[in-house]
């Protein structure tokens, strides 16, 4: 049996009655729906999109760690991490965009989903390795793409473009050493050539 996707409106209006008073909003942009839910309600409002009817979420197709941090510069104020995750229902073909902040800056902490969705579990690595967000629960909370003797998170905003250490094989000692970065940070600024009738303007 085929199903075509509803309406977003519609399914607006049904996450709105599944999940009630435990999420913040609930808006459309681009045509997709976007949930967002406070850390304290992150887990209970998954665990409905999966199961609840209506719903049926049983895809977690993408979860990615968040560094709000510059959004301070246009205005924006509030928690600087957070997670974004993709939902997808194969049942009743429709997807959601789920988000939560972290309340904390010092110590980014939500709920792990991989009880709920075990594809959470590498992203959820992933999320913490690069940006340092814990996820309370996760059975295997490792980093999964840096050394493990790495310091800091590669994708936070504020961590240097060249690291701190490079790493290479001595020959000599026969073994893979650190050392602090021998690249000098530059900024690149483009050059502008500002003509008076370049293209017959003016």
């Amino acid at each position: 049996m085929t199903h075509f996707a509803i309406r977003p409106e519609d399914l607006q209006d049904t996450l709105a009655a599944a999940l009630g008073d435990r999420v913040q909003s609930i808006s459309i942009a681009l045509g997709e729906v976007a949930v967002h839910v406070s850390a304290a309600h992150y887990l209970s409002v998954m665990q409905t999109l999966r199961d609840a009817a209506g719903c049926q979420f049983e895809q977690l197709i993408d979860l990615a760690g968040v560094d709000y941090s510059t959004y301070r510069e246009v205005g924006t104020e509030g928690p600087r991490f957070g997670v974004t995750v993709h939902l997808l229902s194969v049942s009743l073909n429709q997807r959601v965009r789920v988000k939560v902040l972290c309340p904390d800056d010092d110590l980014p902490l939500v709920a792990s989903v991989n009880e709920l969705w075990n594809s959470a579990n590498w992203y959820e690595r992933e999320a913490f390795d690069l940006y340092g967000i814990v996820f309370e629960g996760h059975n295997d909370l490792r980093r999964i793409l840096t050394d493990y003797g790495f310091i800091g998170h590669p994708f936070r905003k504020d961590f240097p473009l060249s690291g701190h250490v490079e790493m290479r094989y001595d020959a000599e000692r026969k073994r893979v050493i650190y050392e602090p970065v021998s690249i000098e940070p530059r900024e690149i600024t483009p050059r502008i050539i500002r003509e008076e009738n370049y293209g017959g303007l003016n």
